[in-house]
């Protein structure tokens, strides 16, 4: 599984938790995850700004 990180606020998204805040449960792949989500600490960058970690 990977991780990606918000390059504003160091937030991780990980594939292996998920983010259940945002609806996403452990294991959701990053390929599902809307392309206009937004990072849920900042809201200032999109997924595709996000970087591999």
């Amino acid at each position: 599984m990977s991780a990606y990180r918000c390059p504003v606020c160091d937030y991780v998204y990980d594939e292996a938790k998920g983010a259940a805040r945002e609806g996403f449960p452990a294991g959701t792949p990053w390929g599902q995850i809307p392309d206009e989500w937004c990072c849920p600490d900042c809201g200032v960058r999109e997924k595709i700004d996000f970087e591999p970690v």
